[in-house]
């Protein structure tokens, strides 16, 4: 490999002949060699569009020389077409509020745009990083800015995403309506409910957390680009800020707006904690719905057995035949990296101090790894796994009939007492509590027909509530119509 020699305020650098990136940027990978990976595309698509909005909107103002402006914008179009990708080489784990990745992008677009106008790279004439590229910026208003533009763009992808997954239970719970089962509380029998019910639970779970991501998706818009170093807009023309705000709402389609106070939106990370935390929601609501997938389908014979996921892949190097919940389980982990992740933003964002929260940087890497791993995981766990989940219709109403549970319809009309004694008769002897109400003759076998009969169970109201007076001639409890 063979270099060029660059000089910044500390010294001279070796930069790789063909980088496109400078001094600055070499300086923080040997500084931060901490993850191996590389920034989100997202944060640097919008951190370069940054750039070149800020360079219209300086040439608009007088500012910048419009044969160095154009350069800067031809180079960012490319850049943001992906063929620089390659140059943005920083570390998401970084010091200094993201400098390093601002310099990153400056160099990157000041070498490109020095190339359009038939210059070598490393020489930074006419075009110059900070001159000119990050003219009327600071990385403080910058980064952040970038930060909500990226959580703006991903957010997007997520949200159809996850009402399409609301849909799918939602057509599941129709397709299931009909297939009655035992509720189960503690993991112990409980009332009746219908298959349907569960999957719409679960539906209406995800479109409140819907809700809460798009509740959370208006603080992002109020930037506080042109605040520069400490919100005060010092080296920014006034005009200057409200242009730079407008060719970014132009350029991505948001409804962007100049935060009301630059100062606040340069030291507070709240917007991204609200997004966060309605993200951590999701997760929470996706474990939960993975864990009752991976419970209702666990056999295929020892196990409930209830439904069956589809088969996705071999799942056992030595049990020949072995099938697993593939996409239940990844779920799950997406889910609990999605709620550690939210703990990571909340410790960062109170960790700011007086007008600056040098944290950024792993609050981007977090909320966007998040909101990445959700967009990917949604879509896989409605096509790949729940439209495909089919039910076993005998098998539910087998375990209804011998559910304990079935105790509790019994209460209103025969007494807790009387049918808590059924119930452990039921316990110890397995046989149903309709058997045992027979034998009993606590109600008629008509009576008990009515009351037991399964669709009203899983509806509000007292099963044969119209009749319950007959229960006193039936040996059962005088108090029972009252319970």
């Amino acid at each position: 490999m063979t270099f060029r020699v660059e000089k910044d305020t500390l010294g001279e650098v070796r930069v790789p002949a063909d980088a496109y990136y400078g001094a600055q940027t070499v300086r923080a990978v040997e500084n931060f060699p901490i993850s191996g990976l590389r920034p989100h595309p997202a944060l640097v698509r919008a951190t370069v569009l940054v750039k070149m909005c800020a360079a219209r909107a300086n040439m608009a103002t007088g500012r910048l020389d419009a044969r160095l402006g154009d350069a800067i914008v031809r180079a960012a179009e490319e850049c943001l077409a992906g063929a620089f990708d390659a140059h943005f080489v920083v570390d998401p784990f970084q010091a200094g509020a993201g400098t390093s990745h601002n310099m990153n992008v400056n160099e990157v677009l000041a070498n490109r745009a020095n190339e359009l106008l038939g210059e070598e790279l490393g020489r930074y004439a006419p075009v110059h990083p900070n001159d000119h590229v990050n003219m009327a910026q600071s990385t403080n208003d910058v980064f952040p800015t970038a930060m909500r533009l990226a959580a703006l763009r991903v957010a997007g992808d997520l949200r159809p995403a996850l009402a399409a997954l609301v849909a799918v239970l939602r057509k599941k719970s129709a397709e299931f309506d009909g297939i009655l089962k035992s509720g189960r509380t503690h993991l112990q029998d409980a009332v009746p409910i219908r298959l349907g019910q569960e999957f719409e639970a679960w539906a209406v779970a995800l479109e409140k957390n819907l809700a809460a991501i798009e509740g959370a998706v208006p603080g992002l818009a109020e930037l506080g680009i042109g605040g520069t170093a400490a919100g005060t807009g010092m080296n920014a023309e006034p005009a200057y800020i409200d242009l730079v705000v407008a060719e970014l709402a132009r350029e991505t389609g948001f409804p962007l707006a100049r935060g009301a106070n630059l100062v606040e939106r340069m030291q507070n990370m709240d917007p991204f904690v609200a997004l966060s935390s309605a993200l951590k929601g999701l997760a929470v609501n996706l474990a939960r719905i993975a864990n009752d997938l991976r419970l209702l389908s666990s056999g295929p014979r020892t196990g409930l057995a209830e439904i069956a996921l589809p088969a996705l892949q071999p799942g056992s190097s030595i049990m020949p035949g072995k099938v697993n919940p593939v996409m239940a389980e990844v779920t799950d982990m997406v889910a609990f990296q999605v709620m550690g992740a939210d703990t990571t933003i909340m410790l960062a964002a109170q960790a700011g101090q007086l007008e600056l929260n040098v944290m950024m940087p792993v609050i981007a890497f977090n909320l966007l790894f998040s909101l990445e791993i959700l967009k990917n995981t949604v879509p896989k766990l409605a096509d790949a796994c729940i439209a495909g989940i089919t039910a076993d219709r005998e098998r539910c109403l087998r375990y209804l009939e011998q559910s304990v549970g079935l105790a509790t319809v019994l209460a209103p009309y025969i007494g807790y007492a009387a049918a808590a004694e059924v119930a452990k008769e039921s316990t110890a002897t397995g046989r149903s509590i309709r058997q045992i109400v027979e034998d009993r003759q606590l109600l008629s076998a008509g009576r008990l027909a009515e009351i037991l009969d399964p669709f009203p169970l899983t509806s509000p109201g007292v099963p044969g509530a119209t009749h319950q007076a007959e229960n006193t001639t039936q040996g059962g409890d005088n108090n029972a119509g009252r319970r």
